[in-house]
């Protein structure tokens, strides 16, 4: 599934063709992609202006001026594609290449600059929902979510609050949206790895100089992915593929059998299972 810096580069590219545009036409597909689709969700949509595009952990958000918020969901394998006057983009590029199967497109949007935008979803575990824009922060998805961790609430306080007197493994707590929102496995491996803090730990033993740079390293991995996605919209351009991952800098994950990259280190990156995902981290360095 995506994860943050993923979504956020999809915002990125879909912001100049969303942001201020009128939606002169809309096409669903399908009754329903993950979940149905609301009651009149294509007449709510006509016509409608979007405000702006946002990100709400790994959920994209474009209020309407009818006061109504689209809330959209990539699942594993939602992406965009964009149509202009003279050129297709894709915003992202993705690791894993497969090409757009008109079968799979399940909503269309036409805007008033002849911009169209489709949605495809080979999976269907994407879905979008109408939610009145002043009810969207008390919805479920959203009611508990923790603070953002690129924005300026959350930090070492934070972590060290959560993690105070928790048996549960430091990677378990990370995971945890009421913690922090919007992380996941990769960036989350990548992150305890740069903090020295191994997976393996009850998350109350990690001493709070440890967790202040775990929050650090939080801000920077995420920060550095969301950089190489950004540089690298311009260059989308028949991009393919199902959503995958930025590995230009992976220090631990998918990396199994290889040299710590820690310098000094001279452990190994082994992979374990935790609740039915792959951990990677280095049982030396990481303590």
């Amino acid at each position: 599934m995506p994860e943050l810096p993923e979504v956020e580069t999809v915002r990125r590219g879909l912001e100049p063709a969303l942001k201020g545009a009128r939606l002169t036409r809309v096409v669903a597909n399908r009754a329903d992609l993950r979940f149905a689709f609301p009651e009149g969700f294509v007449q709510r949509l006509t016509g409608a202006s979007v405000i702006e595009l946002k990100r709400r952990a790994k959920y994209l958000l474009a209020p309407l001026d009818r006061g109504d918020t689209l809330v959209m969901h990539l699942g594993m394998t939602g992406r965009f594609d964009i149509e202009g006057a003279d050129k297709q983009e894709r915003p992202g590029v993705f690791h894993y290449a497969a090409p757009a199967n008109p079968k799979h497109a399940h909503v269309v949007f036409e805007t008033d600059r002849g911009c169209r935008i489709t949605f495809y979803d080979p999976r269907r575990f994407g879905f979008m929902d109408l939610i009145a824009t002043e009810a969207v922060e008390a919805h479920p998805w959203f009611a508990k979510m923790g603070p953002e961790p690129l924005g300026p609430e959350f930090g070492a306080g934070r972590l060290i609050q959560m993690f105070k007197g928790r048996k549960q493994g430091p990677k378990t707590l990370l995971l945890d949206q009421r913690t922090v929102a919007g992380l996941g496995n990769i960036y989350v491996c990548e992150a305890l790895h740069r903090a020295h803090i191994s997976p393996l730990k009850p998350s109350g033993g990690v001493k709070k100089a440890k967790l202040k740079a775990l929050a650090v390293a939080v801000k920077e991995v995420l920060a550095e992915a969301v950089e190489a996605g950004g540089s690298s919209i311009s260059d989308y351009a028949g991009a393919g593929g199902e959503l995958g991952y930025f590995q230009h800098s992976f220090r631990v994950y998918d990396r199994e059998g290889e040299a710590c990259p820690t310098k000094g280190c001279k452990g190994t990156i082994e992979r374990i299972v935790q609740a039915g995902r792959s951990t990677f981290f280095c049982r030396v360095c990481q303590t």
